[in-house]
């Protein structure tokens, strides 16, 4: 049965209790949370059991599983070899943290785009990720990469290199971040293959998020070819709090999340009536 999450960063004005706590009574019985203001990384890294332990009791009262986390680390692409050195250091770091947290899997950013004269950058971040792959992979964690404007993944292509070149990396692939870029529907399907985890909310080209009724993304679509594809994961419900970035437009979060949960909701239900 195909399920769905709904992501913290919806909720960003709130605090990680109360943000799970509105998760949960809009129904949902899965959670992403990333970093951000809901969850204080440096604090996580200091002290992982206790931090681990206060989450799990929230997850626990509100009757919610995590489906993924999302440890951003943009800076794995950088030229200041300090600076990404620090990067990889606050990963390793987070890792007893993300252990005790018993997350099946972490999201990251492929980081910061860099100028195509900068021909270094993409090497850089595939050393990264194998780095960190070694570090998940002997912790049974799977690790994949949001490709995502401002990225050094903000294609299809390039995200696709990125899989080829560190073997067992994965996909967490947001659709709207593709839409926005007018990619088109018969192009992001051909990454489902690679995806531990899916992303969606309604956008439009120029537009990163949108009212529901204004988006071009077809539900029953996504719900149909994500299931033919053999999709084993969940699809995470995930608006966000940062209005004018690629044109993305304010929403009242409760409303969006719900109105889109529905109609993923009815699209599979309809898609394996259809096919039982």
């Amino acid at each position: 049965m195909l399920e769905f999450s709904c992501h913290t960063w919806a909720f960003s004005d709130l605090t990680l209790p109360e943000a799970l706590g509105t998760i949960a009574r809009m129904g949902f019985r899965y959670v992403d949370i990333g970093s951000g203001s809901n969850l204080n990384t440096q604090r996580a890294a200091e002290n992982p059991q206790r931090a681990a332990v206060e989450i799990r009791a929230d997850l626990d009262l509100f009757n919610l599983k995590l489906a993924d986390l999302y440890l951003l680390l943009p800076r794995i692409s950088l030229a200041d070899e300090e600076r990404r050195q620090k990067e990889l250091e606050q990963f390793r770091a987070l890792l007893p943290f993300v252990e005790a947290l018993g997350a099946p899997g972490i999201t990251l950013s492929p980081g910061l785009a860099h100028p195509a004269e900068d021909v270094e950058a993409l090497d850089r971040v595939i050393v990264a990720l194998r780095e960190m792959l070694n570090l998940t992979q002997p912790l049974g964690l799977q690790l994949s990469i949001e490709p995502h404007m401002d990225s050094m993944a903000e294609s299809p292509e390039v995200a696709l290199k990125l899989i080829k070149e560190v073997p067992g990396l994965q996909l967490t692939l947001d659709w709207a971040q593709l839409v926005c870029q007018d990619i088109f529907h018969d192009d992001i399907i051909k990454l489902i293959p690679h995806a531990r985890h899916i992303q969606l909310r309604q956008a439009a080209r120029a537009q990163l998020q949108t009212p529901f009724e204004r988006g071009r993304i077809d539900i029953p679509r996504v719900v149909k070819d994500v299931l033919d594809a053999g999709y084993q994961g969940i699809l995470c419900v995930e608006y966000m709090n940062t209005p004018g970035w690629h044109g993305m437009i304010a929403v009242n979060p409760l409303r969006e999340c719900t109105r889109l949960r529905d109609a993923l909701r009815e699209a599979r239900d309809n898609r394996l009536g259809q096919t039982s």
